[in-house]
């Protein structure tokens, strides 16, 4: 085995949306889409609703995995999730990923996510019209009374789960090369938000922008998993080298 990578999915998903990844990348790369608990083959499962003991679980479940050479990404939710995980590890001395990849999470803020009213204290109207602006959610969940009665907690305690998170402060730059990739009219993590990663590692490799919202890689994800490749094997050259942020 090449390298395993992690993706993890975003607020209100599963491994779903990611099920051909795998063949998107390397033959020699082992492609994991673990599910949160309450989605996806998780679902008879409750639902965990605060970051920190959702990466305990991720934590626990991939231990053994989480050795040789492996790396992280995350869209959305998933990309908070690989963050502090990542941030989890080398606090623990672990062997850390080779490579961090972010797509639609904004750089972590001490007020919290979001601006306005937090779509978790939404009613049910105002949080489907939420979900129906930003992509994402199949419109048979948002339309369909049953379907929404079994997805809507779970969707809401994902957003509660990113509207409460509270970073760190001031964290130390990880030793981690990391990329970030971004829709470029996202409303939720427009690209202004996402710039500030560059002080978060010492080895980052650049803001990747791609037209499109906060789902900017559906339907088709080609261009994103190519440049994912193409970040990580540049990865591991940047190891131990001085901390540079491209201009």
């Amino acid at each position: 085995m090449e390298l395993r990578l992690f993706v993890f999915h975003h607020a209100g998903g599963s491994h779903l949306p990611y099920r051909d990844w795998p063949g998107r990348f390397p033959a020699g790369w082992d492609v994991r889409t673990p599910d949160a608990p309450g989605h996806g083959l998780l679902m008879d499962r409750p639902a965990i609703g605060d970051a920190l003991r959702l990466v305990d679980h991720f934590r626990t479940e991939l231990d053994a995995e989480l050795t040789g050479p492996y790396a992280l990404f995350g869209h959305s939710m998933g990309g908070l999730i690989a963050y502090e995980l990542t941030r989890r590890l080398v606090a623990e001395g672990r062997t850390p990923p080779v490579w961090l990849g972010l797509s639609a999470r904004g750089t972590p803020r001490p007020e919290g996510d979001g601006d306005g009213t937090p779509r978790h204290l939404l009613d049910d109207d105002g949080l489907r019209r939420e979900l129906a602006a930003m992509g994402g959610t199949p419109a048979a969940v948002l339309e369909n009374a049953e379907l929404w009665e079994l997805f809507g907690p779970v969707i809401r305690s994902d957003l509660r789960l990113v509207e409460t998170w509270r970073p760190a402060p001031d964290p130390a730059p990880l030793p981690v090369p990391l990329s970030v990739y971004g829709g470029t009219t996202d409303t939720v993590a427009p690209p202004a938000r996402l710039a500030g990663w560059a002080e978060r590692s010492e080895h980052f490799l650049g803001l990747r922008l791609f037209e499109g919202g906060h789902f900017y890689f559906q339907p088709d994800p080609t261009a994103l998993t190519r440049r994912i490749t193409e970040d990580i094997r540049r990865a591991p050259a940047r190891h131990g080298s001085p901390r540079t942020v491209p201009r």
